[in-house]
């Protein structure tokens, strides 16, 4: 929401168009973008706010040798909270507790941390009620379905019209005052001008990436994009599925994968292999007992100890730095999964077994997504601030902080200048019209993000609406 200048240094028509998509833009989506920077400056920081509000359950005591058997630390967690295991998270530092997921009786996701040198139980936690995971859901609009997600990406597309419009009403064109600096002199609504100005300035291509990289997590865009390089080899390997069962499980129940497999079914293990009347043992045991499948009980499957002996071999081992998730099969044809997301790009891996054989199914790393798929996962890292250390967080940290501060500051320009009682948005006069490259822009636009060109041609009929009635 910039002050414009004269005509002739604008370019006239031109730039009052453009000034006045960029001020309605601001004010229709700015509490939703201040709300996404916010949020999004602090969950860059969750790990190091979950140390602080839940080191009792997440620190360990001691710094010995995580030792006991995966099998045991199940068991203890089961003992403490009795329900139905989904999944065993091995650290990746010796200064923290296994985490074991249990689903309660009355359906809740208990979170349960075990040492996993002394098998003690430190406490549990609801999954749901942790912090980060609320700030994680303010922050994609999760807590209100799937329409949340449609607004969060239409406004992440807004947020590249505000950029480039803003970056266009910025341009000097013979200023030198309020470009690079905030003028010495400057007070009241010049001094909030030149804070926005500069801000966007020196941050705009830092939102600009925010906005791009956050669009993967979109419910149209990103799943459409997702599929269609699936389907061109572009993301997960070409050929990974030749000679391996899928099963009907969603990649979703495996809880956080890398973008490019969250839409890929799972494998299927294979009863037969062990025995030809297996699935149909644990089947009728289950039903005599009335329980939910545990492959723990399972006397024809490998067993959680053996297949983390197998990811062990594999080379993925707890105590080299390198710690999992593992979920556990959820049905007799469920498979053993491995999960490991530590932030980087090339640290990703996700490794399928069969429960009765041990066999590794598929074991997928960056270094065999696609050229895409690559470059999509590396821009979720430096999203994430994961891709580069320290370095990487601040820089994201500054760009949601700029986000703000564009936010605030655009408010206040605006509401110094509006008369009393008026929106006193950007005024538009008989003849003006948008460039032809700009209109192409838009199109463009519009098609590669169709929820952005949906809402776009929502806007300009109302802007003309308007125009046309205040013209009789």
């Amino acid at each position: 929401m910039s002050d414009h200048v004269s005509p002739t240094a604008t370019g006239g028509g031109l730039y009052r168009r453009v000034w006045r998509w960029h001020f309605f833009a601001g004010l229709i989506c700015l509490p939703l973008i201040f709300s996404l920077a916010t949020t999004g400056a602090l969950y860059l920081f969750h790990r190091q706010i979950d140390d602080l509000v839940y080191a009792d359950v997440l620190l360990r005591a001691g710094d010995g040798p995580a030792s006991l058997p995966a099998s045991l630390l199940i068991r203890n967690a089961l003992q403490a909270h009795p329900g139905h295991v989904k999944a065993l998270t091995l650290p990746d530092d010796r200064r923290y507790t296994a985490q074991v997921d249990i689903v309660a009786a009355d359906g809740v996701t208990l979170q349960v941390f075990v040492d996993p040198a002394t098998g003690v139980v430190a406490g549990a936690l609801d999954e749901s009620s942790r912090l980060m995971t609320t700030i994680k859901h303010l922050h994609s609009l999760a807590l209100v379905g799937d329409g949340g997600k449609v607004v969060i990406e239409i406004v992440a597309g807004w947020v590249v019209v505000l950029v480039l419009s803003g970056a266009y009403l910025w341009w000097p064109r013979g200023r030198r005052q309020g470009v690079l600096a905030i003028r010495g002199k400057a007070a009241g609504r010049v001094w909030w001008r030149d804070l926005h100005a500069v801000s966007g300035a020196y941050a705009g291509v830092v939102i600009l990436f925010l906005a791009l990289t956050g669009l993967p997590w979109s419910i149209f865009w990103g799943q459409q994009m997702n599929r269609w390089m699936s389907d061109h080899g572009l993301g997960v390997p070409d050929g990974m599925w030749r000679n391996v069962p899928k099963s009907t499980q969603p990649a979703a129940d495996l809880g956080a994968l890398p973008w490019n497999l969250q839409q890929q079914p799972v494998p299927a293990s294979d009863p037969s292999a062990a025995d030809p009347h297996a699935e149909h043992k644990a089947a009728s045991r289950r039903a005599m007992a009335g329980a939910r499948y545990n492959a723990l009980d399972n006397p024809a499957a490998i067993g959680v100890d053996q297949a983390v002996a197998t990811l062990r071999a594999a080379g993925l081992a707890s105590e080299l730095g390198t710690g999992y998730r593992l979920a556990l099969p959820r049905d007799e044809r469920g498979v053993y999964s491995a999960i490991r997301t530590p932030g980087q790009l090339d640290g990703q891996r996700v490794v399928h077994l069969d429960q009765y054989s041990g066999k590794v199914l598929m074991d997928l790393g960056a270094a065999r997504f696609g050229p895409l798929g690559r470059v999509t996962e590396w821009g979720v890292s430096v999203h994430q601030g994961g891709e580069y250390g320290w370095p990487n967080l601040l820089l994201m940290l500054a760009g949601c902080v700029a986000t703000m501060v564009l936010c605030v500051s655009g408010v206040v320009m605006w509401w110094r200048r509006r008369p009393s009682g008026r929106l006193a948005a950007p005024a538009r006069r008989d003849g003006d019209r948008l460039a032809r490259g700009v209109v192409a822009i838009a199109v463009g636009a519009g098609v590669i993000f169709p929820l952005l060109g949906a809402s776009m041609l929502a806007v300009w009929l109302l802007d003309s609406a308007i125009g046309a009635i205040k013209s009789k």
